[in-house]
């Protein structure tokens, strides 16, 4: 393929925009070569400036679960478009968003609309402080919730993609409010518990972790989390920015049975437009300002295009169910045939091809992955028009527009791998 056009881009936008992207893992740091620079995405595909076309499992890092340009959204954003694009004042179309999330996530009883799923964690933390009158957090070590200072220890995501240390920038007393601990380990909990219990605001979880690759919950690990908040008065908080709406449509404490104390959930409620939300039981939110003494404001929270889009998906999925079957069974398909050598994670349409032999359930074995051999592999699929997320340590995710056709298309490719 060529990437004359993207590199020429990519140039200009380093002498302007650091690293040349707007995210970091945009920048194929680790694993070389140059980002496409994309002008279109329709359907289950994007296309980009020098005229490649690539089957998409970046999904806009997971929300755009009914795939690019939906008609439904597109109608919706027509539509919002005659009344104006910002108020900073509130809407009907607000409630009707809020009231959609609250019926597909019943332990939502009462919900803040923001503008990211980092705004989101880090008001859900505060939150939490503010409701216990405790400091200490419990995160685990690899799981990524946004670039709030007291939760990027031992994180996810673009971190462990580039190899950033954990406090650059972040003042240390910031770091020692958070507790990291081993992902689907019951026994650090029980012992940091049993040590700090009456001192832990929150525990915030990825209840599937996505941002070091996609790792399931190990079996009582999410049930023994809950436990243990209700007996030491700790908020459990459930970081479903990234399995909210797409593992299941109530999320992963639908998948897996657990009820939460907060839940923080991403750009799906607003079809890949800028949104997020928390929220929780209401005797805890009712602690938020203006009804409670806990600030958090936005200007832009619960904008009408995106509060507008967002209605369009959720009203979509409501009225098709189907879709979780179909969406699972593909993702199935998808990761039937891997590459020797690679373990396969998936929940939902949430997956991540490992490269290495042995299973994957924290941090620590996944970064025992090839990176190397991920990179070539990466850059295979990329030249067979095939575009994953550029880091070992991202989930991929299927959209309801991938067909049967693009699944095969990308096990085709995947099995013509050589190292």
């Amino acid at each position: 393929m060529n990437f004359s056009k993207s590199a020429a881009l990519l140039e200009r936008a380093r002498q302007i925009i650091p690293g040349g992207v707007n995210s970091p893992v945009r920048a194929f740091r680790s694993v070389g070569g140059t980002p496409p620079f994309i002008t279109k995405g329709q359907g289950s595909r994007i296309y980009d400036v020098d005229g490649n076309s690539y089957i998409d499992y970046v999904c806009s890092w997971g929300p755009l679960i009914l795939g690019h340009r939906h008609p439904a959204i597109i109608r919706a954003l027509d539509n919002v478009l005659e009344i104006g694009t910002s108020f900073g004042a509130p809407t009907e179309r607000e409630i009707d968003l809020a009231e959609k999330i609250r019926a597909a996530m019943p332990s939502m009883q009462m919900i803040r609309l923001v503008n990211s799923g980092t705004e989101a964690t880090m008001s859900a933390l505060r939150v939490a402080r503010g409701f216990t009158g405790r400091d200490l957090s419990i995160k685990f070590e690899g799981c990524y919730h946004g670039h709030v200072d007291s939760l990027l220890v031992k994180a996810g995501s673009g971190v462990a993609t580039l190899g950033i240390p954990d406090t650059a920038g972040i003042p240390a007393a910031f770091a020692d409010t958070t507790i990291a601990l081993p992902f689907n380990s019951i026994d650090a909990l029980e012992t940091t518990f049993a040590r700090h219990g009456d001192k832990i605001a929150s525990l915030i979880v990825e209840p599937v972790a996505g941002n070091m690759g996609c790792v399931p919950p190990a079996p009582g690990f999410l049930e023994a989390a809950r436990e243990l908040c209700t007996k030491h008065g700790t908020v459990l908080i459930f970081d479903e920015v990234m399995t909210g709406f797409r593992v299941a449509h109530g999320g992963a404490q639908q998948r897996y049975n657990i009820v939460p104390d907060m839940t923080t959930i991403g750009k799906v409620i607003g079809g890949g437009l800028p949104i997020a939300a928390y929220g929780g039981r209401a005797e805890i939110m009712s602690k938020v300002a203006p009804a409670g003494p806990i600030y958090q404001a936005g200007t832009l929270s619960g904008n009408p295009l995106a509060v507008s889009a967002g209605i369009a998906v959720l009203d979509y999925l409501a009225a098709h169910p189907e879709i979780y079957t179909e969406l699972e069974q593909r993702t199935k398909q998808l990761c039937a045939e891997p590459p020797a050598g690679v373990t396969v994670n998936q929940v939902g349409a949430m997956f991540t091809f490992f490269f290495t032999d042995q299973p994957v359930t924290d941090y620590e074995s996944a970064k025992k992955s090839d990176t190397a051999r991920f990179g070539k592999f990466f850059h295979h699929m990329l030249e067979s028009g095939v575009y994953l997320a550029p880091s070992q340590f991202e989930a991929g995710f299927v959209s309801a527009a991938h067909t049967e056709a693009d699944i095969a298309a990308t096990v085709e490719a995947a099995n013509a791998f050589r190292d």
